[in-house]
């Protein structure tokens, strides 16, 4: 039998995605000398941990077991990464050396930090994945780094604690002091971040693309733009999410999860407007979807519940637009290595820009286009017929004229449109209604056939788009919720004639202009 008092485990997390799964952090002081040994599939920053836990523990005032120390992480079929694993490496250290006492009370919090040199606890990735998990396990809170204490509050029914030292930590598990949990007011932080820098009314002229950008908003459809170099395909787009309706607390809370699991949050405890990505076109394709030996989320993911835009889509490489076919059609990413499968949150609209032909200038009747025939064929093959497919709304975006350029009135405002936007989706989620989707972009085909029942003129008129365009039976698909969509802007039950000829026009680019 070893000596009592010994032995002391305490309990954290680790990130597997962007979710957060128990870690047990145990410490065994035996007979023998160092070295100390550390098991259960840590890797590097968590095997350098002892060093900056030896220093911190005897900085901060304690002293350091001189016998041999085994220590393990447990599940050990888990990777454990990162240094979160400080903070509760040390306490289990003082409890198994029986410094601290209280070992009952100890188990009773998910304990996450990094520690420096000095005793100070440093802020880490994936706080709210772990508060996340601390109510989920009905633990009585989670003690963290002061500085992550505002993205784990906002999860609720579970005390959040931040903390800024290790003598504090042991003072509050000793008895010696309390630590007030930390609140935040969802509504504050909504209400302060809500508001967008960019505005519509900004934008001069381009009144078709902003109808097409409503359309699309409405019904969380992906867009297409062609237009040739300054008409304003990027200033549009930047400005879709300030006319996407509110994120919901719940989408706040995904979206977060995902900026938290990779750093990206920025002091913020909760990201409550809409993301808007635009990586640039030598990205990566485990930079876009995620990957990586241990995989993490792609600009795909940090666009979740937002926009990505991919300005000058044709420069992209061909093998990474490929990989965005199936996130479009399934709103998540699974990624599949050796250690397992994960699945990263991919539901996104995709807004892509690009020019007509490689000059920029085939369809601009102002300049002359100087490329060859071969090299526009060349330059447009680059995007493939599938990935076309999947985009529900394609739209020409001419040079904008002097006249609009220099025109004193201002364009209508973000907010009038968000208006109508919201009473559109208000339509749906009552249309769709105990349903797993809530926009006409998300319908299934036999969601379609019971949503979009066309009038007789307007079944004639597409199957005359359809006969002459030669368009897939996704782009049919496609041309169906966008009607839809138009509809509900219009307040119609039914979907009429004019209708589908817009959604038509939104389409018609398959076969002409790219």
């Amino acid at each position: 039998m070893g000596e009592p008092g010994l032995h002391a485990s305490v309990l954290s997390s680790a990130l597997v995605g962007v979710e957060a799964v128990p870690v047990e952090v145990e410490v065994d002081i035996g007979a023998g000398t160092p070295p100390h040994r550390m098991v259960g599939l840590a890797e590097g920053a968590v095997k350098e941990s002892l060093d900056r836990v030896k220093s911190a523990i005897k900085n901060s005032g304690f002293e350091f077991p001189t016998r041999k120390m085994t220590i393990n992480f447990a599940p050990a079929d888990t990777r454990k990464e990162g240094s979160a694993f400080d903070l509760p490496l040390a306490l289990g250290i003082l409890a198994a050396s029986s410094a601290l006492k209280d070992r009952a009370r100890l188990r009773r919090y998910l304990v996450l930090g990094e520690l420096a040199l000095d005793g100070r606890i440093k802020g880490i990735r994936g706080a709210l994945a772990s508060a996340l998990l601390a109510r989920a396990s009905k633990f009585d809170g989670v003690i963290l780094p002061r500085e992550n204490a505002g993205e784990a509050s906002v999860v609720g029914d579970t005390a959040v604690l931040g903390v800024e030292s290790l003598r504090e930590v042991f003072e509050f598990f000793a008895g010696l002091r309390t630590v007030e949990p930390t609140s935040t007011r969802i509504e504050d932080v909504f209400g302060a971040a809500s508001v967008y820098d960019v505005d519509f009314s900004e934008v001069k002229g381009q009144e078709q693309a902003k109808r097409a950008l409503e359309v699309a908003a409405a019904g969380g459809h992906n867009v297409l733009m062609i237009g040739p170099p300054g008409s304003g395909k990027t200033m549009l787009a930047k400005r879709l999410p300030s006319i996407l309706p509110a994120m919901t607390f719940e989408e706040a809370i995904e979206t977060t999860k995902v900026h938290s699991v990779m750093g990206l949050l920025d002091g913020r405890a909760l990201i409550s407007t809409r993301p808007f990505r635009a990586p640039h076109h030598t990205i990566s394709d485990a930079g876009l979807i995620g990957g990586g030996t241990i995989p993490r989320p792609g600009e795909v993911s940090l666009a979740h519940h937002g926009v990505l835009f991919l300005d000058e889509l044709p420069e992209f490489r061909k093998n990474v637009l490929e990989v965005l076919r199936q996130p479009l059609e399934d709103a998540r990413i699974t990624i599949s290595r050796v250690m397992g499968t994960l699945t990263f949150p991919a539901s996104v609209m995709l807004v892509a820009a690009m020019n007509p032909c490689p000059c920029g200038f085939y369809t601009d009747p102002q300049h002359e286009c100087s490329c060859a025939p071969i090299g526009i064929q060349r330059y447009r093959s680059r995007i493939s017929g599938p990935l076309l497919d999947r985009i529900d709304i394609h739209i020409e975006v001419p040079a904008v004229k002097y006249k609009e350029l220099t025109g004193q009135t201002a364009g209508e405002a973000s907010q009038s449109i968000r208006e109508r936007v919201n009473r559109a989706r208000e339509i749906q989620l009552k249309r769709f209604a105990g349903m797993p989707f809530f926009c006409n972009a998300q319908m299934g085909s036999r969601d379609l056939h019971k949503h979009c029942q066309i009038e007789s003129a307007g079944e004639r008129l597409l199957e005359l788009a359809i006969n002459r365009l030669g368009l897939s039976a996704r782009a049919y698909t496609r041309i169906l919720k966008v009607a839809r969509t138009i509809a509900d802007l219009d307040d119609s039950v039914a979907i009429g004639a004019h209708h589908v000829s817009e959604a038509i026009q939104y389409r018609s680019l398959d076969r002409t202009a790219i």
